[in-house]
């Protein structure tokens, strides 16, 4: 597992919940469980930094890692995403976004391509995107943060035909290749939830192996991130597979989360003994496990 994605991870379902900071000898060691050296870890650190999602807060000989605005956005649409266990109702109505952005701006004609894929846009033709969610908040940051204004126009319309609405689906996304991918996180994760959740109920298995599972399972169910643009259950096809994939990450996540947040506390709070000492973190302040 990439070093870089795996710190992207453990922010993402950890780190944010404790302030959204952390010492860098605390992060080697949690990386620690997964294979990763120190010094891969501080060339991921390093790199991330530079990209804008992290910054760097001295204490004394330590350095403190935190999550820039720009991270924190990007953390919370993300664990939004993640946690959510049922598609949104479909007003009926496209969103599309046409944009014309001249070659000497090729680079930012393909981060903004990037952002379009992570928000959930589907292509329809060259430099025409469509979505059938509200993503205009989305899209106006987009604008503002690559300064594109010229060279877009934005609609909410509606698809006349001469075919259906899931016509257009099949064409903008590979809709059954992601079912097919759902299908395969639940071959691979039913067995091994019911193993896991039988052997923490022995206590034969340690917190620390709990963390381990527990970031695996997040590690990879966030890959969807990446393919499924979240389509409204209008749009789904009749035997729809993502359902059952994140009701199954959410029962399994929650058999892990206690162990996992202990073994982290652990060795966070080693980590941040004197600068933390007087801070307080709620470790279930979590969308999973807020009604527990």
């Amino acid at each position: 597992m990439n070093t870089r994605s795996m710190i992207f991870t453990l922010y993402g379902d950890y780190i944010r919940h404790y302030g959204s900071e952390i010492w860098i000898g605390s992060l080697i060691r949690l990386l620690k469980e997964f294979g990763h050296n120190e010094q891969s870890v501080r060339a991921a650190i390093s790199r991330m930094s530079k990209q804008g999602w992290l910054m760097a807060r001295k204490e004394g000989n330590k350095s403190h890692y935190f999550l820039t605005q720009r991270g924190i956005d990007r953390m919370d649409e993300a664990a939004k995403r993640i946690f959510k266990l049922n598609p949104d109702q479909w007003d009926g109505k496209w969103r599309m976004l046409i944009y014309s952005i001249p070659e000497d701006k090729r680079n930012i004609r393909d981060e903004l391509r990037k952002e379009l894929v992570w928000s959930g846009f589907g292509t329809i033709s060259n430099s025409c995107w469509i979505s059938p969610n509200d993503l205009k908040k989305e899209v106006h940051s987009l604008v503002e943060k690559y300064e594109i204004k010229p060279y877009i126009h934005f609609f909410l319309t509606e698809y006349e035909g001469p075919h259906q609405n899931h016509t257009l689906v099949t064409e903008c996304w590979d809709i059954y290749g992601l079912n097919d991918r759902y299908g395969q996180f639940i071959a691979d994760y039913s067995q091994k939830y019911v193993i896991i959740k039988n052997r923490i109920s022995k206590g034969e298995i340690s917190d620390a192996e709990c963390f381990v599972e527990r970031t695996k399972l997040v590690h990879e169910y966030r890959k969807f991130l990446f393919i499924d643009p979240g389509l409204p259950e209008e749009l789904l096809p009749e035997k729809w597979l993502g359902a059952h994939a994140a009701s199954l990450f959410s029962d399994f996540y929650k058999q892990l989360a206690e162990p996992a947040s202990r073994f982290f506390e652990e060795v966070f709070q080693e980590g941040n003994e004197l600068t933390n000492k007087n801070k307080e973190y709620d470790v279930f302040d979590h969308p999973l496990l807020a009604d527990e």
